[in-house]
């Protein structure tokens, strides 16, 4: 689903032991970005146009598939074999792949929590990190302090059917219906621009229901909320003030926690990322990278 703009810059990389779909923009011999994506999503959720916008000619972009997400190794459905610490050892390989010391790491939600762990354990692997709609772990007992997803979000969440996953008008109309529910109230929900996401997302997909299970049924991951203030690496929080899945006081957590961090706060924004919101968070992330470079 490469369009024409980036053709020839899709390569497979062996990371971690797996294979793994990688995109490449920008200058090969600019700072390194690697964008990690959220729980379900492949590197599709990272849009094209976003992407060039932060490379911007002198910046190289990384996108890529987690595993089970697009053309990325895949598993029998309920069937995953790795955990959140496997996904964060993934992310090193696809630098190793590209001979990259240390990258500017840009993490969506669950994104962000693979960021952590790479910062965490791979320290001298990460320039910066950006933790985007991201939490310190979600909360549960070992967070008992940060709120829980909305309920109204649970409640249109939980009201979703499970579709034909060899259906593409019900797989769209499934992914489009699990978007909604994610919209923050000081914003538009772009029904035209995740219907075409859901379409890509299921023209290129090993097995779209290997994703859609398999992210939430992974083994656990020790909790590593406590040894957030031995993150080294400059942070910035970018976080939509009307996130349902992530309440704000999440984004506070982190931003107390780990040192050395900036916190930027998007009104009216929910859990994903509004195009309308691209140019302030490109700026905010460029300026970023520019501070730790």
């Amino acid at each position: 689903m490469t369009d024409e703009a980036t053709a020839g810059r899709v390569r497979t990389v062996r990371a971690n032991g797996v294979d793994l779909c990688v995109e490449a923009f920008g200058d090969p011999d600019g700072p390194a970005v690697l964008l990690l994506a959220g729980s379900t999503s492949s590197m599709l959720m990272w849009d094209a146009e976003f992407c060039r916008r932060l490379a911007g000619g002198e910046r190289f972009v990384l996108r890529y598939d987690l595993r089970d997400t697009g053309r990325s190794m895949t598993y029998p459905p309920g069937e995953p074999e790795y955990g959140l610490a496997d996904l964060a050892e993934d992310a090193v390989g696809v630098l190793d792949g590209y001979g990259i010391g240390a990258a500017h790491l840009v993490g969506q939600s669950m994104g962000g929590m693979i960021a952590q762990l790479v910062a965490l354990d791979h320290p001298g692997r990460v320039a910066s990190l950006t933790l985007l709609s991201s939490s310190p772990g979600g909360p549960g007992p070992e967070n008992p302090d940060l709120s829980t997803m909305s309920e109204e979000f649970q409640r249109e969440y939980s009201d979703v059917r499970w579709p034909d996953w060899s259906d593409r008008d019900q797989v769209v109309e499934y992914r489009v219906s699990l978007q909604r529910p994610c919209t923050g109230g000081g914003r538009a929900f772009e029904e035209e621009r995740y219907r075409r996401l859901a379409g890509a997302e299921f023209d290129r997909a090993i097995d779209l229901e290997s994703a859609m299970r398999n992210h939430f049924g992974m083994a656990d991951t020790p909790p590593w909320r406590d040894r957030l203030g031995k993150i080294g690496a400059p942070t910035l929080v970018i976080h939509g003030g009307d996130d349902p899945v992530h309440p704000f006081d999440h984004a506070e957590a982190l931003a107390r926690e780990i040192p050395d961090t900036r916190l930027l706060r998007l009104d009216g924004v929910g859990h994903e990322i509004p195009e309308p919101d691209w140019d302030t968070i490109v700026r905010a992330i460029t300026t970023h990278i520019a501070r730790a470079t």
